[in-house]
């Protein structure tokens, strides 16, 4: 029989490249394994997948994708929480009975050697103990938040009040301390459905078989020693950690806008140009998009800056619908594309991040903080902006600033307002001043470190060994 691993990632395209990216790597290193992915239907528009699943399936033909039949929350589901998680996380519970069928059929002709879930898919838990497969948790962020999610329980039992209500910086092992502002939005309130779903994802990673994290060692040392050594879990013990990354993945989808970018960047000085880019959900309001053009535009650096369409709500920081294409003339500063044409572009919606952070003409990114886009930046040894808008991008920008040193933060007021001033005080900051020399000195020596840790015998090789060693003892 042939020896399988079976991915179940959340379904929003994020998660869906990381989890990719897992199991190609996992066929370089065992080429006779089958890679099994389970697809569920989406409870928001989370960006599309279509077009990605189809380039994968013909790119490697050893991984399978399994389409579950279409699930809908029911008429009467109704939820007192604002947030759109807890809708994804009940659409991921109603899908038991399909992980339980895929699981089946996919035994009957091959060894299940572990499901790996994301932690959004939590509820699959109960399948893999009823079928006696080992699960295993594959974190699609980084060390430094991983500490947090798996300490959250220790917090929860520790405080009767709810994160956002501390008045102090919340103390994680292994990380600067996190104000509560910070703290990603479903788990701000212990009474929210979206927090404690995510506080049983936390207990039931806690009893895995191991979590596979998408980082480096020497990109987040404390981090990863804090989980090694248990400081995480005070009150019990800590799954094995396998640091994998940093994976990251050069995605399709190219409809002649990419080549547009690149070829305008060929134009451009070495290292002279900000990249501007907030990941696939990423949306800001019209007044915050005019914001900053005016500050790129005062700042005086060149600039390849990707627009989505604006969203009606100034509170909203990511797309939940299909947002419809983008005028960019009305949208933007009267005569704004005009002045700016010798030295910046924008472009509507997409733009391949990976290819655009490697061009040499690229010396800064303003990112929304994502990890898979911060990973990016550090294999490209670009130094970053951190601009967050939503889940744990917050928390990120703590790490990228203060712990790993790679980023400068972006002040914004208690509503999320980011006047013009700052977006030109930090991009100018980024590029000209002695702080943004040091960030770029930094960013570059991460970058060897990361293609050192992928390197043969380096720290991720080696984990991935690891891995694929623990599933003949189970």
């Amino acid at each position: 029989m042939k020896e399988a691993i079976v991915l179940y990632p959340s379904p929003a395209i994020g998660h869906l490249i990381s989890m990719v990216e897992l199991g190609k790597l996992l066929l370089t290193h065992r080429p006779s394994l089958s890679i099994h992915i389970l697809i569920t239907n989406q409870a928001y528009d989370a960006g599309p997948t279509t077009a990605y699943i189809a380039s994968v399936s013909a790119a490697v033909p050893s991984i399978a994708f399994h389409f579950f039949p279409a699930t809908t929350l029911p008429p009467d589901f109704s939820t007192t929480s604002p947030h759109h998680e807890t809708l994804a996380l009940e659409l991921l519970r109603l899908n038991n009975p399909n992980v339980r069928h895929a699981l089946t059929s996919i035994s009957e002709n091959h060894v299940v050697y572990g499901l790996i879930i994301d932690c959004f898919c939590f509820a699959a838990v109960a399948v893999a103990r009823e079928l006696n497969i080992p699960y295993y948790y594959f974190f699609t962020s980084g060390a430094g938040y991983l500490n947090f999610f798996l300490y959250l329980p220790t917090l929860h039992d520790k405080f009767a009040k709810s994160l956002k209500d501390f008045d102090a910086p919340i103390d994680v092992p292994g990380t600067p301390p996190i104000p509560p502002s910070d703290v990603a939005k479903p788990l701000e309130d212990r009474y929210d459905e979206a927090y404690e779903g995510f506080l049983d994802s936390s207990l039931k990673m806690q009893t895995s078989a191991g979590i596979i994290v998408n980082t480096f060692e020497k990109l987040e040392p404390r981090a990863v020693r804090a989980i090694t050594d248990g400081e995480c879990v005070p009150g019990g013990p800590t799954p094995p950690l396998y640091c994998i990354g940093p994976l990251i993945s050069s995605r399709g989808g190219d409809d002649g806008r990419s080549m547009e970018s690149l070829t305008w960047l060929d134009s451009q000085p070495r290292g002279s140009v900000v990249f501007l880019c907030f990941g696939s959900l990423g949306v800001f309001s019209v007044e915050l998009l005019k914001e900053i053009a005016m500050g790129l535009e005062r700042s005086g650096q060149r600039f390849l800056w990707v627009v989505r369409s604006p969203t009606q709500d100034k509170n909203q920081k990511a797309a939940t619908s299909a947002v419809p294409d983008v005028d960019l003339g009305s949208l933007l500063p009267e005569g704004f594309l005009e002045r700016t044409k010798e030295r910046g572009l924008v472009v509507k919606k997409w733009t391949p991040q990976v290819e655009v952070l490697s061009h040499p003409s690229v010396g800064g990114f303003v990112t929304h903080c994502g990890w898979n886009s911060v990973l990016e930046a550090v294999c490209a040894g670009v130094p970053m902006v951190a601009w967050p808008l939503y889940a744990e991008q917050r928390h990120n920008r703590v790490l990228l600033v203060q712990e790993m040193r790679i980023a400068l933060p972006v002040d914004e007021s208690a509503d999320g307002w980011v006047s013009s001033e700052e977006v030109e005080k930090r991009v100018r900051e980024l590029m000209e001043s002695e702080e943004g020399k040091m960030v770029k000195e930094r960013v570059l020596a991460m970058k060897e470190e990361a293609r050192a840790a992928m390197s043969p015998g380096g720290s991720s090789r080696s984990a991935l060994t690891g891995l694929t060693e623990s599933w003949k003892r189970e």
